[in-house]
Protein backbone atom coordinates (compact mmCIF):
# COMPACT_ATOMS: atom_id res chain seq x y z
CA UNK A 1 0.00 0.00 0.00
CA UNK A 2 1.49 3.34 -1.06
CA UNK A 3 1.24 5.93 1.71
CA UNK A 4 1.31 9.66 1.27
CA UNK A 5 2.67 11.97 3.98
CA UNK A 6 -0.83 12.89 5.16
CA UNK A 7 -2.60 9.60 4.50
CA UNK A 8 -4.45 7.74 7.22
CA UNK A 9 -4.86 4.22 5.83
CA UNK A 10 -6.17 2.70 9.05
CA UNK A 11 -9.09 5.11 9.27
CA UNK A 12 -9.78 4.65 5.57
CA UNK A 13 -9.86 0.88 5.90
CA UNK A 14 -12.10 1.03 8.96
CA UNK A 15 -14.55 3.24 7.08
CA UNK A 16 -14.54 0.94 4.06
CA UNK A 17 -15.32 -2.05 6.25
CA UNK A 18 -18.12 -0.14 7.93
CA UNK A 19 -19.63 0.87 4.59
CA UNK A 20 -18.95 -2.26 2.49
CA UNK A 21 -18.74 -5.19 4.90
CA UNK A 22 -16.04 -7.62 5.99
CA UNK A 23 -14.81 -8.32 2.43
CA UNK A 24 -14.39 -5.29 0.23
CA UNK A 25 -12.47 -3.96 -2.74
CA UNK A 26 -10.30 -1.00 -1.82
CA UNK A 27 -9.00 -0.29 -5.30
CA UNK A 28 -8.82 -2.15 -8.57
CA UNK A 29 -7.33 -5.59 -7.94
CA UNK A 30 -7.01 -5.11 -4.16
CA UNK A 31 -9.44 -7.09 -1.98
CA UNK A 32 -9.44 -6.70 1.81
CA UNK A 33 -10.68 -9.35 4.21
CA UNK A 34 -11.54 -8.67 7.87
CA UNK A 35 -13.85 -11.59 8.67
CA UNK A 36 -11.94 -13.74 11.22
CA UNK A 37 -13.09 -17.12 9.91
CA UNK A 38 -12.41 -16.30 6.28
CA UNK A 39 -9.09 -14.69 7.21
CA UNK A 40 -7.87 -17.92 8.81
CA UNK A 41 -9.07 -19.99 5.86
CA UNK A 42 -7.11 -17.79 3.45
CA UNK A 43 -3.90 -17.89 5.51
CA UNK A 44 -4.16 -21.64 6.11
CA UNK A 45 -4.85 -22.17 2.37
CA UNK A 46 -6.13 -25.68 2.97
CA UNK A 47 -7.92 -25.82 -0.40
CA UNK A 48 -4.98 -24.44 -2.38
CA UNK A 49 -6.92 -21.40 -3.58
CA UNK A 50 -3.86 -19.19 -3.18
CA UNK A 51 -0.29 -19.42 -4.40
CA UNK A 52 2.16 -20.78 -1.86
CA UNK A 53 3.45 -17.79 0.07
CA UNK A 54 5.52 -16.97 3.12
CA UNK A 55 5.66 -13.40 4.39
CA UNK A 56 8.96 -14.10 6.13
CA UNK A 57 10.80 -15.85 3.28
CA UNK A 58 9.97 -13.45 0.49
CA UNK A 59 13.12 -12.24 -1.28
CA UNK A 60 13.81 -9.96 -4.24
CA UNK A 61 13.66 -12.85 -6.74
CA UNK A 62 10.44 -14.35 -5.39
CA UNK A 63 10.28 -16.90 -2.58
CA UNK A 64 13.23 -18.44 -0.78
CA UNK A 65 13.18 -22.20 -1.36
CA UNK A 66 12.94 -25.07 -0.81
CA UNK A 67 10.15 -25.31 1.74
CA UNK A 68 12.22 -27.78 3.77
CA UNK A 69 14.88 -25.07 4.25
CA UNK A 70 12.20 -22.62 5.41
CA UNK A 71 10.98 -25.12 7.99
CA UNK A 72 14.50 -25.88 9.21
CA UNK A 73 15.44 -22.21 9.54
CA UNK A 74 12.25 -21.45 11.42
CA UNK A 75 12.61 -24.39 13.81
CA UNK A 76 16.31 -23.91 14.53
CA UNK A 77 16.00 -20.13 14.89
CA UNK A 78 13.15 -20.52 17.37
CA UNK A 79 15.17 -22.94 19.51
CA UNK A 80 18.26 -20.72 19.42
CA UNK A 81 16.38 -17.52 20.32
CA UNK A 82 14.44 -19.19 23.13
CA UNK A 83 17.64 -20.62 24.58
CA UNK A 84 19.34 -17.24 24.39
CA UNK A 85 16.38 -15.52 26.07
CA UNK A 86 16.45 -18.02 28.94
CA UNK A 87 20.22 -18.08 29.38
CA UNK A 88 20.55 -14.30 29.35
CA UNK A 89 17.37 -13.26 31.20
CA UNK A 90 19.46 -12.01 34.13
CA UNK A 91 20.96 -9.31 31.86
CA UNK A 92 17.62 -7.64 31.15
CA UNK A 93 17.34 -5.53 34.34
CA UNK A 94 20.62 -3.78 33.48
CA UNK A 95 19.37 -3.06 29.97
CA UNK A 96 16.10 -1.71 31.35
CA UNK A 97 18.01 0.53 33.79
CA UNK A 98 19.62 2.29 30.83
CA UNK A 99 16.18 3.63 29.90
CA UNK A 100 15.99 5.74 33.05
CA UNK A 101 15.32 8.51 33.67
CA UNK A 102 14.18 9.36 30.16
CA UNK A 103 14.21 7.66 26.77
CA UNK A 104 12.87 8.26 23.27
CA UNK A 105 10.55 5.61 21.85
CA UNK A 106 9.93 3.44 19.90
CA UNK A 107 13.65 3.59 18.98
CA UNK A 108 14.70 2.83 22.56
CA UNK A 109 12.71 -0.39 22.52
CA UNK A 110 14.18 -1.54 19.21
CA UNK A 111 17.71 -0.82 20.40
CA UNK A 112 17.16 -2.59 23.72
CA UNK A 113 15.85 -5.75 22.04
CA UNK A 114 18.66 -5.68 19.49
CA UNK A 115 21.34 -5.25 22.15
CA UNK A 116 19.88 -8.18 24.10
CA UNK A 117 19.76 -10.49 21.08
CA UNK A 118 22.87 -9.31 19.20
CA UNK A 119 24.98 -12.35 20.24
CA UNK A 120 22.20 -14.66 19.05
CA UNK A 121 22.09 -12.83 15.73
CA UNK A 122 25.78 -12.44 14.83
CA UNK A 123 27.72 -14.23 17.56
CA UNK A 124 29.60 -13.31 20.74
CA UNK A 125 32.71 -12.04 18.94
CA UNK A 126 31.77 -10.82 15.44
CA UNK A 127 34.28 -9.09 13.23
CA UNK A 128 34.33 -5.32 13.41
CA UNK A 129 32.94 -5.13 9.85
CA UNK A 130 30.06 -7.47 10.59
CA UNK A 131 29.07 -5.80 13.85
CA UNK A 132 29.30 -2.30 12.40
CA UNK A 133 27.28 -3.31 9.35
CA UNK A 134 24.46 -4.99 11.29
CA UNK A 135 24.39 -2.13 13.83
CA UNK A 136 23.94 0.28 10.93
CA UNK A 137 21.16 -1.82 9.41
CA UNK A 138 19.21 -1.43 12.64
CA UNK A 139 19.77 2.33 12.70
CA UNK A 140 19.14 2.93 9.00
CA UNK A 141 16.50 0.35 8.10
CA UNK A 142 14.83 -1.17 11.17
CA UNK A 143 13.93 1.86 13.31
CA UNK A 144 10.56 3.39 12.47
CA UNK A 145 10.90 5.97 9.68
CA UNK A 146 14.67 5.39 9.38
CA UNK A 147 14.59 4.73 5.63
CA UNK A 148 12.95 8.08 4.97
CA UNK A 149 15.94 9.91 6.41
CA UNK A 150 18.18 8.75 3.55
CA UNK A 151 18.10 9.47 -0.18
CA UNK A 152 17.43 6.70 -2.70
CA UNK A 153 21.08 6.78 -3.78
CA UNK A 154 22.32 6.52 -0.19
CA UNK A 155 19.99 3.58 0.46
CA UNK A 156 21.12 1.88 -2.74
CA UNK A 157 24.80 2.21 -1.86
CA UNK A 158 24.14 1.06 1.69
CA UNK A 159 22.25 -2.04 0.51
CA UNK A 160 25.21 -2.94 -1.69
CA UNK A 161 27.65 -2.61 1.19
CA UNK A 162 25.43 -4.65 3.52
CA UNK A 163 25.04 -7.39 0.91
CA UNK A 164 28.81 -7.62 0.33
CA UNK A 165 29.59 -7.93 4.04
CA UNK A 166 26.85 -10.48 4.73
CA UNK A 167 27.67 -12.55 1.64
CA UNK A 168 31.33 -12.77 2.63
CA UNK A 169 30.39 -13.81 6.16
CA UNK A 170 27.87 -16.40 4.97
CA UNK A 171 30.32 -17.88 2.46
CA UNK A 172 32.93 -18.27 5.20
CA UNK A 173 30.44 -19.99 7.49
CA UNK A 174 29.22 -22.35 4.78
CA UNK A 175 32.83 -23.42 4.23
CA UNK A 176 33.29 -24.46 7.87
CA UNK A 177 32.65 -28.01 9.07
CA UNK A 178 29.07 -28.63 10.18
CA UNK A 179 28.43 -27.91 13.85
CA UNK A 180 25.69 -26.75 16.19
CA UNK A 181 24.69 -23.23 15.02
CA UNK A 182 25.93 -20.54 17.38
CA UNK A 183 23.82 -17.70 15.98
CA UNK A 184 21.24 -16.91 13.34
CA UNK A 185 23.85 -16.38 10.64
CA UNK A 186 24.90 -19.98 11.23
CA UNK A 187 21.27 -21.10 11.12
CA UNK A 188 20.70 -19.50 7.73
CA UNK A 189 24.05 -20.61 6.29
CA UNK A 190 23.65 -24.27 7.26
CA UNK A 191 19.99 -24.81 6.43
CA UNK A 192 20.26 -23.67 2.82
CA UNK A 193 20.50 -26.06 -0.10
CA UNK A 194 23.85 -26.35 -1.85
CA UNK A 195 24.12 -23.77 -4.59
CA UNK A 196 21.79 -21.25 -2.96
CA UNK A 197 23.26 -17.80 -3.64
CA UNK A 198 24.67 -16.04 -0.58
CA UNK A 199 22.69 -12.95 -1.62
CA UNK A 200 19.46 -14.90 -1.04
CA UNK A 201 20.72 -16.07 2.34
CA UNK A 202 21.62 -12.49 3.25
CA UNK A 203 18.02 -11.45 2.61
CA UNK A 204 16.72 -14.24 4.83
CA UNK A 205 19.11 -13.19 7.60
CA UNK A 206 17.92 -9.60 7.30
CA UNK A 207 14.35 -10.86 7.69
CA UNK A 208 15.49 -12.49 10.94
CA UNK A 209 17.06 -9.22 12.05
CA UNK A 210 13.94 -7.23 11.22
CA UNK A 211 11.74 -9.79 13.02
CA UNK A 212 13.82 -9.59 16.19
CA UNK A 213 14.91 -5.96 16.48
CA UNK A 214 11.94 -4.56 14.55
CA UNK A 215 8.87 -6.61 15.36
CA UNK A 216 9.69 -7.46 18.99
CA UNK A 217 10.91 -3.91 19.53
CA UNK A 218 7.70 -2.41 18.16
CA UNK A 219 5.60 -4.82 20.23
CA UNK A 220 7.49 -3.70 23.33
CA UNK A 221 7.00 -0.08 22.29
CA UNK A 222 3.24 -0.48 21.86
CA UNK A 223 2.98 -2.27 25.21
CA UNK A 224 4.89 0.44 27.09
CA UNK A 225 3.04 3.25 25.30
CA UNK A 226 -0.36 1.79 26.15
CA UNK A 227 0.31 0.80 29.75
CA UNK A 228 2.09 4.10 30.32
CA UNK A 229 -1.07 6.03 29.46
CA UNK A 230 -3.39 3.89 31.64
CA UNK A 231 -3.13 1.83 34.81
CA UNK A 232 -0.63 -1.04 35.28
CA UNK A 233 -1.94 -4.50 34.48
CA UNK A 234 -0.64 -8.04 34.21
CA UNK A 235 2.20 -7.96 31.69
CA UNK A 236 0.86 -10.86 29.61
CA UNK A 237 -2.52 -9.12 29.30
CA UNK A 238 -0.82 -5.85 28.32
CA UNK A 239 1.23 -7.50 25.56
CA UNK A 240 -1.71 -9.43 24.13
CA UNK A 241 -3.95 -6.39 24.17
CA UNK A 242 -1.20 -4.38 22.46
CA UNK A 243 -1.01 -7.11 19.80
CA UNK A 244 -4.77 -6.98 19.38
CA UNK A 245 -5.10 -3.23 19.06
CA UNK A 246 -1.91 -2.58 17.10
CA UNK A 247 -0.60 -5.77 15.43
CA UNK A 248 2.90 -5.04 14.11
CA UNK A 249 2.22 -7.36 11.16
CA UNK A 250 -1.06 -5.71 10.25
CA UNK A 251 -1.73 -7.13 6.80
CA UNK A 252 -0.90 -10.32 4.90
CA UNK A 253 -1.09 -10.32 1.11
CA UNK A 254 -2.01 -13.41 -0.89
CA UNK A 255 -2.41 -14.08 -4.64
CA UNK A 256 -5.29 -16.32 -5.79
CA UNK A 257 -4.18 -19.39 -7.75
CA UNK A 258 -7.54 -19.49 -9.55
CA UNK A 259 -10.71 -17.47 -9.69
CA UNK A 260 -13.09 -18.02 -6.78
CA UNK A 261 -15.57 -16.22 -4.57
CA UNK A 262 -14.74 -14.49 -1.31
CA UNK A 263 -18.15 -13.70 0.20
CA UNK A 264 -19.77 -11.44 -2.43
CA UNK A 265 -16.46 -10.57 -4.16
CA UNK A 266 -14.81 -12.50 -6.98
CA UNK A 267 -11.07 -12.97 -6.49
CA UNK A 268 -8.99 -13.45 -9.66
CA UNK A 269 -5.35 -14.52 -10.13
CA UNK A 270 -4.54 -10.93 -11.08
CA UNK A 271 -5.83 -9.64 -7.72
CA UNK A 272 -4.14 -9.29 -4.35
CA UNK A 273 -6.15 -10.50 -1.38
CA UNK A 274 -5.13 -8.76 1.83
CA UNK A 275 -5.97 -10.28 5.20
CA UNK A 276 -5.97 -7.25 7.50
CA UNK A 277 -5.26 -8.30 11.07
CA UNK A 278 -5.82 -4.71 12.22
CA UNK A 279 -9.46 -5.01 11.14
CA UNK A 280 -9.85 -8.64 12.25
CA UNK A 281 -8.75 -7.63 15.76
CA UNK A 282 -11.38 -4.89 15.92
CA UNK A 283 -14.31 -6.97 14.76
CA UNK A 284 -17.19 -5.83 17.01
CA UNK A 285 -18.83 -9.25 16.72
CA UNK A 286 -15.90 -10.77 18.63
CA UNK A 287 -14.62 -7.94 20.82
CA UNK A 288 -16.49 -5.63 23.18
CA UNK A 289 -15.30 -2.01 22.90
CA UNK A 290 -12.93 -3.10 20.12
CA UNK A 291 -11.15 0.24 19.82
CA UNK A 292 -10.37 0.51 23.54
CA UNK A 293 -7.30 -0.71 25.43
CA UNK A 294 -8.78 -3.21 27.86
CA UNK A 295 -6.02 -5.61 29.02
CA UNK A 296 -8.39 -7.17 31.54
CA UNK A 297 -10.30 -8.82 28.72
CA UNK A 298 -7.46 -11.37 28.54
CA UNK A 299 -8.29 -12.67 32.00
CA UNK A 300 -10.87 -14.91 30.32
CA UNK A 301 -9.39 -15.14 26.81
CA UNK A 302 -12.73 -14.34 25.19
CA UNK A 303 -12.58 -13.35 21.52
CA UNK A 304 -9.32 -15.10 20.66
CA UNK A 305 -10.88 -16.71 17.59
CA UNK A 306 -10.47 -13.23 16.07
CA UNK A 307 -6.78 -12.90 16.97
CA UNK A 308 -4.07 -13.46 14.32
CA UNK A 309 -1.15 -11.15 15.23
CA UNK A 310 1.43 -13.57 13.82
CA UNK A 311 -0.58 -14.86 10.88
CA UNK A 312 -2.20 -18.27 10.79
CA UNK A 313 -1.57 -21.72 9.37
CA UNK A 314 1.66 -23.29 8.13
CA UNK A 315 3.34 -19.94 7.43
CA UNK A 316 2.51 -18.29 10.76
CA UNK A 317 5.49 -16.73 12.52
CA UNK A 318 7.49 -19.49 14.19
CA UNK A 319 8.97 -17.05 16.70
CA UNK A 320 5.63 -15.86 18.08
CA UNK A 321 6.13 -17.53 21.45
CA UNK A 322 9.61 -16.09 21.89
CA UNK A 323 8.44 -12.60 20.89
CA UNK A 324 5.55 -12.49 23.34
CA UNK A 325 7.61 -14.00 26.17
CA UNK A 326 10.43 -11.46 25.78
CA UNK A 327 7.98 -8.57 25.55
CA UNK A 328 6.07 -9.79 28.62
CA UNK A 329 9.29 -10.14 30.61
CA UNK A 330 10.44 -6.63 29.72
CA UNK A 331 7.04 -5.06 30.40
CA UNK A 332 6.98 -6.83 33.78
CA UNK A 333 10.46 -5.60 34.65
CA UNK A 334 9.71 -2.00 33.67
CA UNK A 335 6.30 -1.72 35.32
CA UNK A 336 7.36 -3.44 38.55
CA UNK A 337 10.51 -1.38 39.10
CA UNK A 338 9.41 2.04 37.82
CA UNK A 339 6.54 4.48 37.68
CA UNK A 340 5.96 5.34 34.03
CA UNK A 341 5.24 8.69 32.45
CA UNK A 342 4.45 8.75 28.74
CA UNK A 343 4.11 11.89 26.64
CA UNK A 344 3.55 11.83 22.88
CA UNK A 345 3.35 14.79 20.47
CA UNK A 346 0.80 12.74 18.49
CA UNK A 347 -1.12 9.53 19.11
CA UNK A 348 -0.97 8.64 15.43
CA UNK A 349 0.82 5.35 14.70
CA UNK A 350 3.64 5.11 12.18
CA UNK A 351 2.22 3.04 9.34
CA UNK A 352 4.35 1.21 6.80
CA UNK A 353 4.95 -2.50 6.22
CA UNK A 354 4.99 -2.70 10.02
CA UNK A 355 2.64 -0.90 12.38
CA UNK A 356 4.91 1.03 14.74
CA UNK A 357 3.96 3.15 17.76
CA UNK A 358 3.91 6.93 17.61
CA UNK A 359 7.03 8.66 18.81
CA UNK A 360 6.84 9.22 22.56
CA UNK A 361 8.97 10.15 25.55
CA UNK A 362 9.17 7.72 28.45
CA UNK A 363 10.05 8.88 31.97
CA UNK A 364 10.97 6.24 34.52
CA UNK A 365 10.99 6.90 38.25
CA UNK A 366 12.14 4.04 40.52
CA UNK A 367 9.29 2.90 42.73
CA UNK A 368 11.60 2.93 45.77
CA UNK A 369 12.44 6.62 45.27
Amino acid sequence: MALGPDSDPLTELSELRRDRGSVFTKSRGEIYVSDPVLAKEILANGEGLFREHSDFFRIRTGMFAPRSAQVEIGRTARVLLRRHAVDHADELPALVAKLAPRSEWPDAGNRLVYEHFRPALIGDAPSAALRETVDQVVERAVLAGARDRWSWLARHRFRGRVTRVLCAELAARRARPAAEPADLLDVVARAAAEGTPEADLAEVFLSCLFAVAGSIGFLLGWSIYLVGTTEPAHSSWVVREALRLWPVAWQFGRTPSREHRLAAVTAKPTDEVVVCSYLVHRDPAHWSEPDEFRPGRWATGAGQEAFIPFGWGPHACTGAGVATQVAETLVGLITSAYRLGVTAPSARPQVSAALAPPRFHLRLEPVSA
